[in-house]
């Protein structure tokens, strides 16, 4: 976990907040109780897709005969993010048929542009918390033996519209108010020397552990990806670096880590490929031009760079060249990834001879034997795979 100076000195522990899928998912269990018992609920403990239980107040709860409601504020934790303190709020009502329906009401963005996780015409609920909504809704029905009934959720945010503002929202196309977001159901706080450090003391355990393959992840997903890539790997192993990959590549070397493997998506990826290395959405945004670069070494079309050029998002180029088969494309990515990152290791690399030189690189940078990166869909499919071995003159690379 992420540590803080405190009064004294001593690290403590940063506190973790809650998404606001996870706040959309426990006012929908709680509003729907309350119309199930025709009683205002106080509070609702929900199961998190981290594997942890959550219990989150009730602030405001109002039921008839045939809807429900029911608020909280959202609590971002240490660090907040611009949704911290936001007025999250689930409406039900049955409906005629069976089945779960999930929209969005009043600040709650809908998404016009596509290369998002949700279609066009949608609202910008994710999948995850649609997916943690359905369960709970499902799981109350099923504790008052009510399956048949049908029910629908509306999730609205009061101030969505205004807090979208401080968003990439209106870029991304999601207008009219914010996400409703979250995979892992937590927020990790985000304090830069602390998030380093919990980082940098992930990889000391791991070493500590016997480990001498760390796989560095972006986010829940790519880490459970990562997990089910190398399942003989210990726990120890998976390190969770956010945007801070640069400085995760350097602990690992420097604590005499023989292979590190990468595993994320598109956007982030687009990023290490020119040799960005903090890779946080408002530090670097993602360089179209860049992707058209690389889709025209791929062989691809005019009209597909004229395309790659005007897209919303990274996620829409990777699943355009998916779409196209273009294999040549996320080659050339993964490649490039690859050089950057034995480049921040404190190597140099000539991308077509694979040679290699010291350039100042100390002793301990010499040890890293290879460098692999991962690069995965919004759908955890594999786009693409490489790895570049820097131990020897040569260059040894394979490419799915």
């Amino acid at each position: 976990m992420a540590q803080a100076a405190g009064d004294n000195g001593e690290a403590k522990p940063l506190r973790h907040g809650y998404t606001t899928g996870a706040c959309a998912t426990a006012a929908a269990q709680a509003a729907l109780e309350a119309l199930i018992r025709q009683e205002p609920v106080e509070e609702a403990t929900i199961r998190l897709p981290v594997g942890q239980d959550a219990t989150f107040a009730i602030v405001r709860c109002a039921f008839e005969t045939d809807r429900a409601s029911a608020e909280i504020i959202k609590d971002g934790g240490d660090d907040p993010d611009a949704t911290h303190g936001a007025r999250i709020i689930s409406e039900v009502f049955w409906t005629e048929q069976p089945g779960i329906e999930i929209d969005g009401g009043v600040g709650v963005g809908r998404v016009t542009k596509p290369g998002l996780p949700v279609e066009v015409g949608q609202a910008a609920i994710n999948p995850v918390p649609r997916k943690m909504i359905r369960e709970a809704v499902k799981a109350v029905l099923h504790r008052f033996d009510m399956l048949h009934r049908g029910v629908r959720v509306v999730v609205s945010v009061p101030d969505g519209e205004e807090i979208a503002k401080k968003t990439l929202n209106g870029r991304l196309g999601i207008l009219g108010g914010i996400s409703i977001l979250g995979t892992r159901g937590t927020v990790v706080p985000f304090s830069t020397a602390a998030y380093k450090a919990s980082v940098a003391q992930a990889i000391r355990v791991a070493v500590k552990s016997g480990v001498r393959h760390i796989v560095l992840s972006t986010g829940g997903r790519t880490e459970k990806y990562g997990m089910e890539l190398y399942p003989a790997l210990p726990e120890e192993a998976f390190v969770e670096m956010g945007d801070f990959v640069g400085f995760a590549v350097q602990q690992c070397v420097r604590q005499g880590i023989s292979r590190i493997t990468l595993i994320g998506m598109m956007g982030k990826f687009s990023k290490v490929a020119q040799g960005v290395m903090m890779v946080h959405s408002k530090s670097a945004p993602v360089d179209f031009g860049f992707l058209a670069g690389l889709a025209r070494e791929a062989g691809a079309s005019e009209e597909t760079l004229i395309e790659i050029r005007e897209a919303n998002t990274a996620a829409q180029v990777g699943d355009m060249m998916q779409t196209q088969g273009n294999r040549t494309f996320f080659e050339r990515m993964g490649s490039y990834c690859c050089h950057a990152l034995l480049r921040e290791a404190g190597r140099g690399m000539d991308l077509q001879e694979g040679t290699l030189d010291s350039r100042g690189a100390g002793d301990e940078m010499r040890e890293t034997a290879e460098v692999e990166t991962v690069i995965i869909s919004m759908k955890a499919e594999l786009l693409g795979r490489s790895s570049w071995t820097g131990s020897s003159d040569r260059k040894e690379k394979e490419e799915t």
